[in-house]
């Protein structure tokens, strides 16, 4: 793989299979409305795992179009925002959406912009989409001061405010900000040096701890290297204490494929982050 095709002005759409990618979260074409994009959000975020296990492993194809359709449909690795909202996006722009990329900051304005989400209009309608969040929504909010979505007993709310006087959205959950989204252009190459920053830097969390999360059936389920964490509407929610052996398998049921030398080096690094944190 390269990352070549995002040195360039180009997003380089043509190089996602968009056929394959419904297929494996079992959308079918249909016109461009506000039904489409609920359910191809809320298919995309239970088909397909949020993880950072290749930027432990030292794997990481990095987010080229034609990597990024390797990692999430091909291979089933999974993968974080810049792979989960490019893949999205062109999805979007296939099917006929007005589509508009955008990047934000996680938690702190003072943070780096290394969170990517989509902006969709529909008829006069902006609508914030965030498939590569790890736990967040499974489908849009509407974009605008006081835009909410519900989900079982979470809210979430997009409160829009001002960062030197440029606009930015803050998507909260529970009250609490997610990430600060802003409206300047995006380039491929802004993609590129978020990543760069996300897999590389050596204070990053991604570099530092496993995160691997999955909306499943029953439940949204987090996994760190220590511990699972599900959380139903309605119920409780369970914080379960693992050992090695029990994060590896926890791995491979939230969908993340591996083979046996994948799975012993990844026992290998959950080791070590264990012992470090």
């Amino acid at each position: 793989m390269t990352e070549q095709p995002l040195l360039g002005q180009s997003w380089r759409t043509d190089l996602f299979d968009v056929p394959a990618y419904l297929d494996a979260v079992g959308v079918r074409a249909t016109a461009p409305t506000p039904d489409l994009l609920e359910e191809l959000h809320g298919a995309h975020v239970r088909t397909f795992p949020f993880g950072n296990v290749d930027v432990l492993l030292g794997t990481h194809p990095g987010v080229a179009p034609d990597a990024v359709q390797d990692q999430l449909v091909r291979r089933g690795r999974g993968g974080y925002c810049f792979e989960h909202s490019q893949i999205f996006a062109a999805a979007l722009e296939h099917l006929g959406f007005s589509v508009r990329r955008s990047l934000g900051r996680v938690h702190e304005l003072s943070n780096t912009r290394t969170h990517m989400t989509v902006i969709v209009q529909i008829d006069g309608e902006r609508w914030l989409c965030d498939p590569g969040f790890g736990f967040s929504v499974t489908g849009p909010v509407p974009l605008r001061d006081g835009g909410v979505r519900a989900e079982g007993d979470r809210e979430f709310m997009v409160r829009q405010l001002t960062d030197q006087g440029a606009t930015v959205w803050a998507l909260t959950r529970g009250g609490n900000v997610e990430h600060f989204v802003d409206e300047q252009p995006v380039h491929p190459a802004d993609v590129r040096a978020g990543h760069f920053v996300t897999s590389r830097e050596e204070n990053s969390p991604f570099v530092n701890h496993l995160m691997v999360m999955r909306h499943m059936p029953h439940a949204h389920v987090t996994l760190t290297e220590r511990a699972r964490t599900v959380r139903a509407p309605g119920r409780a929610t369970e914080h379960t204490e693992l050992s090695v052996t029990e994060v590896v398998d926890t791995v491979l049921e939230l969908g993340i494929v591996l083979d046996r030398v994948e799975i012993d080096a990844l026992s290998s690094v959950v080791t070590r982050l264990r012992k470090s944190t």
